[in-house]
């Protein structure tokens, strides 16, 4: 694609040309992330591509022999209906690194049921000798089957189209595709749909891959890589870099990573992040719009996606998550800066922060089963559950600030020795106060109810699963966490970067976690009352930056700061701001004494 070409919802801040020292920082960007195994060697990928062909095989086979023993079709037409597998996610972007997993849709045609797949299908992989650590969560948000196959963690969805036959050529990213299709076989193929529309909207791809496996790299350091809790997932940070992009298309990778962090520090959420003009294509499905939706009027860090129907990849971020990233956002700004003066280098801003430092009391959840086959279920129903309680807390009057680390740990406490189990750590800043009780009681209460009505909504529980809620003062973490542990969270030398949880540089990167299945949408969070909205009429969409930072000035900031600040508030709908719903007081004996 042509750099020069502007895309996006307005023109770019800058069409300058990378200087010679531009592209040496990008040089020495690569081989950090080369080393931080940001990059698949040829033999992995090429299993990868074997796996994905075995599996494209499999399901193949299995909609052929479904079609001519359970639904009653000759042989002769089931042989033509086809079916295939399709990727998205890290994969299809071509950012997958070292041990990544891969995101993959089994395609089908219409007379194949959601009900088969999760039938008949799985019970297929449970019968393959190459699928272990196999499960199926057939009524999360997004339905689907996680496995490894041949020690390659997959999830795969499923999507019915209402067409008699699949060929490998049905073009998925044509909006007619989703014509008489149900809402989950809509989320579903938007997955690839959303993913090639990601690519086909940043003006250099070779730029905006090594950009975003920096940023991705940058964000699972700092703890603060995950849907499920309130932070952003991998389509999430795609978005942004290529919003980055957008705006600075001739940019190298380098240069991409210091402007992301400029426009993201400096953005007026919940100004919303788009790639393109949103449109409805009139099928059916409801696309973001707070000017008609009143629940999209509290998401509090939207960011679109590009495909329709337009949604909010972020509805799970609260106000505590949000205000950790926008921090982590500034510091990265700063380290970039001083990266581009020479007065650092990359591995400070791969730096993990100290997290077990940063806060003086904590919160830890403990999720326990009996068997470690209960405990891979219990562990996701537990983490999906855990922004309930962070949108507790956050309306709890003592409490300043929540911040949940997304990392899992093996408690050193001697009730769990021995047995399969996962605890996460949320640092917690109260309001100075003196001679006070703080009661947590009414919280924690309410988050665990969340948890098992949930798990006997879905018929999830069984014997043994327990999920535990303790108050721990920084100086008693040493009786939960291991000094391994705790000494992977203090600063590194930085010619030494590490990955929390590696032993080497070159060992991959951490695994997403194993639930990353979308949970439904909670009570309204409340949004903030002080930013500034805009309306979005006719022609603001169209706006220049230029236009936008000359209409109104700011005092103290470059033209650039200004322009990404006025950027945001031109993508800014004109909404309402309601007021968050009130909880009652928290009353028990979870309370806390401050002298």
């Amino acid at each position: 694609m042509d750099a020069s070409r502007t895309l996006g919802m307005t023109s770019a801040i800058s069409l300058a040309k990378p200087k010679a020292s531009d592209l040496e920082h990008t040089r020495e960007l690569s081989e950090y992330l080369k080393e931080a195994g940001m990059f698949e060697e040829d033999s992995e990928l090429n299993h990868r591509f074997e796996v994905l062909g075995k599996l494209n095989t499999l399901v193949r086979t299995w909609i052929r022999d479904i079609s001519i023993n359970v639904k009653n079709m000759p042989p002769q037409i089931a042989d033509t209906v086809g079916g295939k597998i399709c990727t998205f996610g890290s994969y299809r972007l071509g950012v997958a690194g070292k041990g990544a997993d891969i995101d993959a849709l089994c395609v089908a045609p219409r007379h194949i049921e959601r009900t088969d797949y999760f039938s008949s299908f799985y019970e297929l992989l449970k019968e393959q000798p190459e699928v272990t650590e196999m499960r199926s969560v057939e009524e999360a948000y997004v339905p689907v089957i996680k496995m490894k196959y041949e020690g390659i963690e997959i999830d795969l969805l499923f999507a019915r189209l209402a067409l008699k036959e699949v060929p490998d050529s049905v073009d998925l990213k044509d909006d007619t595709i989703l014509k008489n299709l149900d809402e989950k076989c809509v989320r579903s193929l938007n997955g690839c749909r959303v993913t090639d529309e990601i690519l086909r909207q940043v003006p250099n791809r070779e730029s905006f891959r090594l950009a975003l496996r920096a940023v991705k790299l940058w964000a699972k350091r700092h703890g603060v890589y995950s849907n499920v809790l309130g932070y952003l997932g991998g389509v999430s940070w795609a978005m942004l870099v290529a919003r980055t992009c957008q705006l600075y298309p001739n940019a190298t990778a380098s240069t991409l990573v210091e402007k992301f962090f400029l426009v993201f520090s400096k953005w007026t959420w919940p100004a919303p992040v788009y790639l393109k003009q949103p449109y409805d294509a009139k099928l059916g499905f409801k696309v973001w719009d707070p000017r008609v939706n009143v629940q999209d009027r509290f998401h509090l860090m939207p960011i679109i996606t590009p495909a329709y129907p337009q949604q909010n990849s972020t509805f799970n971020t609260s106000q505590s998550t949000r205000a950790v990233m926008v921090e982590e956002f500034k510091s990265g700004l700063q380290i970039t800066e001083d990266i581009m003066l020479g007065k650092a280098t990359w591995d400070k801003l791969f730096q993990p922060p100290n997290f077990f430092m940063k806060y003086r009391h904590y919160l830890v959840v403990i999720a326990v089963a009996r068997t470690p086959e209960d405990h891979l279920e219990w562990y996701g129903l537990v983490e999906s559950k855990i922004r309930h309680l962070i949108l507790s807390l956050e309306h709890n009057t003592a409490i300043k600030t929540v911040h949940i680390n997304p990392a899992t740990f093996s408690c050193r406490v001697e009730e769990y020795l021995g047995k399969p189990h996962s605890s996460w750590f949320l640092g917690v800043d109260f309001n100075k106060s003196e001679n006070v009780n703080i009661d947590l009681t009414n919280d924690i209460n309410i988050f665990v109810e969340v948890v098992y009505k949930q798990s006997t909504y879905n018929k999830a529980y069984k014997d043994g699963m327990e999920v535990n809620c303790k108050y721990v003062k920084r100086k008693q973490l040493t009786n939960y966490l291991s000094l391994e542990d705790l000494e992977k969270y203090k600063p590194k030398a930085e010619n030494q970067p590490r990955h929390i949880g590696q032993k080497r540089k070159s060992d991959p990167i951490a695994p997403d976690s194993p639930s990353r299945e979308s949970p439904e949408p909670t009570k309204k969070p409340k949004i903030d009352s002080d930013l500034p909205q805009a309306s979005l009429n006719g022609d603001d969409s169209n706006t220049s930056i230029d236009e936008a930072y000359s209409n109104s000035s700011l005092p103290g900031l470059t033209p650039e700061i200004n322009a990404t600040q006025r950027l945001s508030s031109v993508e800014l709908p004109d909404v309402l701001t309601p007021e968050p719903p009130q909880l009652a007081p928290s009353s028990g004996s979870f309370a806390i004494h401050f002298k």
